[in-house]
């Protein structure tokens, strides 16, 4: 292929594409995530705390906001600005955040790791199991050796990218010295992005341990994991000179493993990831002690984790449940990444969420869809190397005892149980999307957010605690930033459309919209910036803890508690690689909304379980979505 360098003897491009300008050129000079001024961070709080409580409630609140800005909250504001500044290497959220992540006993499963699809090849011949597969893989070890090579195209946020994202202007930054290339980037309007987190995409594993799990990488590890019919299978995908082995070898390997009828085995290892983080590290210590070590470094050393179900997808629900959780049989929730593949050839990423964030996850499935689309490995017509893969491929036997199948079985009862629990739905709004909404100058995820708002308002009759994912990747070793959608403007705006559409003219109801649009405009850009109040909150309480100072009173407030029981966890994201994406309710009684908004429609991904009704949610969401477009273009609308 043109541009791209690096052959191995085997013929096959082994990188993505040379950079001009190395991957890690501007980590060195990205600014620093800020600390929020402390007085900031509470009119902030108590502005997304007031459209949650009524009068009473929020004097009581107000009172100890106020208190903890002038007391203890003083004391421990500071002391995190010390502490800052003592640790200019990173981020004052980086170690609470690990540790938040790491310490949480719950399973990964749905509650901590999103999923996202691939949407299919656009050549149907090449949605074939195996030829996917090989391509993806071949795609994924060239991402990973162009990364370490330093060869990988730093992630940029180009504003201007006219100027910015040129040949001339990468030609130019190249030259200046890391300790100031951002500087660079910045006069063009560009803003290059953390990338700390990409080292961990490849042979890594987090391990569960007592209390604490740890992440655990392994860059010298050559090989491969796939998982298929719950049996787990490795070969090495490198050489021992550091080249990727030829794709048709790697088909080879595939094809042998998607051909091999052993059955599945009665007691499959994978439900373990789904367990409890505390009883997972307690069986995982038991397979270790029970000869299990050799496969079990083989497992959490792994570039990847492959895994080839057996069937093909129905549609978008089933897609979404396959990609969500599928069979814990055939995953390891606990890689840093599953790299799914179904019979048809429906691919998705299954994620583990402590080692990183969307942003990362994202432009690896880009990149992995760009290749593997535009300059496949492999052709329908490639045939496999004749390469003896039955010495290639080892089978990995794991060595159970009575305890371990005991635990196993156990965590296949419960893993049944949550999935039974589980609903998953989706709509998509056909009737507009982001262009018509930027002609009304109005924030198309505004608009989303607020027909979130007005569809619980609707369903429920209440404004609750709301939560919208943001990335800090501007900022070294930032992480996210929480945006507060439920407002004192959705609020208004929504009782208006649910409630008192009689009561206004369109044209006052257009106005509504605007001022919720303005407010959530200025909301994100402010989380953008790292001026949420979150996790400046967060990092005060763990420093608090980490003292061992008792809990102020200001985190004992019911409203507090409230505040941070996500009913509504919401996240977004557009890419022309991916199809959906979406993750589980972060509360027992919650929704989780993954959502897209398109040129010309409007996607929403709802996950629930038994105490909320997701189906009649977008039910709502679609009638709210309708009422914004048709007020928008200046309909009049009935209740």
């Amino acid at each position: 292929a043109p541009g791209r360098r690096g052959y191995s003897g085997a013929g096959a491009a082994e990188f993505l594409h040379r950079s001009i300008v190395p991957t890690m050129h501007y980590q060195k000079s990205l600014p620093r995530l800020p600390i929020p001024k402390l007085e900031d961070t509470i009119t902030r709080y108590l502005n997304a705390q007031k459209p949650l409580l009524n009068d009473d409630q929020f004097r009581k609140t107000e009172e100890l906001a106020h208190a903890f800005e002038k007391g203890i909250g003083r004391e421990l504001h500071e002391q995190l600005v010390a502490q800052d500044n003592q640790n200019k290497h990173t981020s004052y959220i980086t170690g609470p955040w690990f540790d938040m992540y790491l310490k949480a006993r719950e399973p990964v499963l749905l509650n901590f790791n999103p999923f996202m699809s691939f949407n299919p090849d656009p050549k149907s011949e090449y949605n074939d199991q195996l030829i996917r597969a090989t391509n993806m893989t071949v795609s994924a070890i060239r991402f990973m050796k162009t990364f370490r090579a330093g060869c990988l195209e730093p992630e940029v946020f180009h504003l201007n990218p006219e100027k910015s994202d040129t040949e001339i202007f990468k030609k130019i930054i190249r030259f200046v010295p890391s300790s100031l290339s951002w500087f660079g980037a910045y006069m063009v309007n560009a803003y290059p992005l953390d990338m700390s987190q990409y080292f961990r995409l490849f042979n890594s594993t987090r391990i569960p341990k007592l209390n604490k799990d740890e992440l655990y990488t392994d860059e010298k590890a050559k090989h491969l994991l796939v998982l298929r019919n719950g049996n787990f299978y490795v070969f090495d995908v490198i050489d021992r000179d550091g080249n990727m082995l030829k794709p048709s070898e790697i088909q080879a390997h595939l094809k042998y493993i998607l051909s091999d009828n052993s059955p599945a085995p009665a007691f499959p290892l994978g439900y373990l990831t789904s367990e409890n983080r505390d009883t997972w590290a307690l069986l995982r210590k038991n397979l270790l002690d029970n000869g299990n070590e050799e496969a079990l470094q083989k497992v959490d050393s792994a570039m990847f984790c492959l895994s080839l179900d057996d069937f093909p997808i129905k549609d978008l629900v089933h897609l979404s449940h396959t990609m969500l959780h599928g069979d814990a049989a055939n995953r390891w929730y606990d890689k840093s990444f599953n790299l799914i593949i179904t019979k048809d050839g429906t691919a998705g990423i299954n994620f583990e969420h402590s080692w990183g964030d969307g942003v990362a996850v994202l432009r690896f499935q880009n990149e992995v869809f760009k290749d593997s689309t535009k300059t496949p490995a492999i052709s329908p017509q490639s045939q496999p190397a004749s390469v003896d893969s039955s010495r290639a491929v080892q089978k990995l036997d794991f060595k159970l005892n009575d305890a371990l199948k005991a635990g196993i079985t156990k965590a296949k009862q419960k893993f049944d149980a949550t999935i039974e629990s589980l609903s998953l739905n989706m709509i998509q709004f056909q009737e507009g999307g982001k262009e018509l909404l930027k002609q009304k100058k109005v924030s198309p995820d505004a608009v989303a957010q607020l027909a979130f708002q007005m569809a619980f308002l609707r369903q429920y009759d209440q404004t609750v605690a709301t939560y919208e994912s943001c990335s800090t990747a501007a900022f070294k070793h930032g992480r996210t930033e929480t945006i507060r959608p439920a407002s004192v403007h959705t609020k208004k705006c929504s009782e208006a459309f649910v409630k008192g559409l009689s009561k206004h003219s369109t044209e006052e109801l257009q106005n509504l919209i605007v001022e919720c649009s303005k407010y959530h405009g200025r909301l994100t850009k402010e989380a953008a910036m790292g001026q949420g109040f979150d996790r400046h909150l967060f990092s005060l309480r763990y420093l608090a803890l980490s003292k061992g100072l008792a809990l102020p009173d200001f985190y004992q407030d019911q409203a507090y508690a409230r505040l941070n029981h996500n009913i509504i966890s919401t996240s977004t994201l557009v890419s022309p690689a991916v199809q959906l994406g979406g993750f589980g309710p972060v509360v027992s009684d919650g929704f989780g909304v993954g959502y897209q908004v398109q040129d010309d429609w409007i996607g929403c991904n709802v996950s629930s379980y038994p105490a909320r009704n997701g189906k009649e949610f977008l039910q709502c969401i679609y009638k709210s979505l309708e009422d914004i477009f048709n007020v928008l273009k200046g309909k009049k609308i009935g209740s």
